[in-house]
């Protein structure tokens, strides 16, 4: 119970709603105090690694940014590297009643350039685009396009098959 108010509502809610039906089930579960302003943390989902994040509406911009980075020892943040031990980043995004959540493997990550390789650094935060947002640029919308095969929303008719196969997709 100590972890699940640890966890922050919006956590707690998807647990509720989402991860119980699913048979999902979270422990080693870890407050990151740097990033507290996203509720970050990490824990374990059944076997897979999980980096969390609550996402922030931005006043001037679609969508939702997000901050994506680590700390070694008192040393500058830095991006999350390919070799790091994390199976998904995992976003939490909400806009008044509405409630969603973003499910990234590792290798999309890799892929697009958040994660960083040995050829390329990654990035230390980025934007995320729901499907209640319209993308207007030609990026936002090239980058909705990708990011919506990694989205579910969370309300009542959540397609759990779909989350269970984001959760079984490295």
């Amino acid at each position: 119970m100590l972890q699940q108010k640890l966890m922050g509502e919006e956590l707690e809610h998807i647990v509720s709603k989402v991860y119980q039906p699913s048979h999902l089930s979270i422990s080693n579960f870890e407050l990151e105090e740097e990033s507290r302003d996203y509720q970050a943390c990490r824990f374990k989902l059944n076997t897979n690694i999980i980096i969390c994040r609550n996402a922030k509406i931005t006043p001037k911009k679609v969508g939702q940014f997000v901050t994506f980075w680590k700390r070694i020892a008192k040393g500058p943040i830095s991006p999350f590297e390919e070799s790091d031990l994390f199976n998904y980043f995992v976003i939490n995004v909400s806009k008044g009643n509405m409630l969603g959540q973003f499910v990234f493997p590792k290798n999309m990550l890799v892929e697009k350039g958040i994660v960083s390789t040995l050829k390329k650094e990654g990035k230390r935060g980025f934007r995320v685009y729901p499907s209640w947002n319209k993308a207007t640029s030609k990026q936002a919308l090239t980058t909705q396009k990708w990011q919506l095969r990694y989205f579910y929303k969370i309300d009542d008719k959540i397609d759990l098959t779909k989350v269970l196969s984001l959760y079984n997709e490295f």
